[in-house]
């Protein structure tokens, strides 16, 4: 059976062109109106009644409901996708909560109230999905967090391995010589680190690659929970210095939350990376201008955005199952990991 995407793939437009010309949107020039249906007309293709009828009676826009409201990363994949529905014709409406709110009751809120097409989520608790999102019926993609357990029909998910990114992170630290590695960032209840956080795969990644060098890790000495953000990252290493001062390396669980630890290194009389080395995660754009320049593991914002987008736009149009994907990282050797001092 043909789908929207095939049609992208035949005509060689996007899928947002695509999109609009379906939807007879007037900002498509004529070639490529006239080259998409001439595909369709060849292929036979039909739109989803269903889906099309959502859409004419909706006067809503996609809502991208965001957790945290200092998260720089997200805030490179909210501009990709901005970009991405733009071009495809759709409006965003961006709507921010704390880092530690339920987002799939605030979900449930936002669809009785505005009523969107849509749903975007970036970042998110699969215990909040597992427990409610049964009460959403319109199609809905999670970004950054992985979704495939839960069978939701509706739900697609697309993110980065977090479990093995943070793996390499620590491995990156180990195989540099360090083995007195402290962690940062995640959930402000050091007692509330559980599965569905993304602090809580982060962590299942360290403690994975600790247990394999046969490194000790404590959590009570060794980890410091923290918002995502530049003043609770430089707190949070201030803490860790206090309570583990000996250390000699950080993983920090966001770019954000390292570059605040930097300062705090630089303010407890700590030069990185000679006195402590640091790696991020995320690869923000922002790291590569510090100095020095933050190590870290990046996540493919666009890509994840682009795929999200993509997933969402077919959905919309045609009647298709959910669709989960695990988007590759990379580790950046930045300048802030070296060997520790003897």
């Amino acid at each position: 059976m043909t789908t929207i995407k095939d049609i992208a793939r035949l005509s060689g437009y996007s899928i947002g062109t695509v999109s609009r010309v379906i939807n007879q949107h007037p900002d498509v020039s004529e070639e490529a109106r006239r080259k998409v249906e001439e595909v369709i007309r060849r292929e036979g293709y039909q739109p989803n009644s269903n889906a099309k009828l959502l859409k004419q009676r909706s006067t809503s826009s996609i809502t991208v409901l965001v957790k945290g409201r200092m998260n720089i990363f997200f805030g490179s994949i909210i501009e990709h996708i901005q970009t991405e529905l733009r071009e495809s014709g759709e409006e965003a409406i961006v709507e921010y909560i704390d880092d530690f709110d339920n987002e799939v009751l605030s979900a449930i809120q936002l669809c009785n109230e505005r009523k969107p097409k849509g749903l975007i989520f970036l970042g998110g608790n699969i215990e909040y999905f597992r427990k409610d999102f049964a009460r959403i019926d319109i199609p809905c993609v999670l970004l950054t967090n992985n979704a495939s357990s839960l069978g939701f029909a509706n739900l697609s998910s697309f993110c980065t391995d977090d479990t093995a990114g943070s793996a390499e992170a620590v491995d990156f630290l180990i195989r540099a010589g360090h083995k007195k590695i402290g962690i940062v960032g995640g959930s402000a209840d050091e007692d509330d680190v559980g599965e569905g956080h993304i602090d809580y795969e982060r962590l299942r990644g360290c403690e994975a690659v600790f247990h394999k060098y046969g490194i000790p890790f404590d959590r009570r000495y060794q980890y410091v929970p923290s918002r995502f953000s530049m003043p609770d990252g430089y707190d949070a290493a201030m803490k860790m210095f206090e309570r583990f001062p000996d250390v000699t390396a950080l993983f920090c669980l966001s770019d954000i939350i390292a570059l605040g630890a930097m300062r705090a290194a630089a303010d407890s009389g700590r030069k990185v990376p000679d006195d402590l080395s640091i790696i991020g995660y995320d690869g923000i754009p922002y790291s590569y201008y510090s100095v020095p320049r933050l190590s870290s593991v990046q996540q493919d914002a666009e890509l994840i955005a682009r795929k999200g987008v993509e997933d969402l736009l077919i959905r919309l149009n045609y009647s298709r199952p959910a669709q989960h994907e695990i988007i590759p990282f990379r580790v950046l050797a930045g300048e802030t990991v070296k060997k520790p001092k003897e």
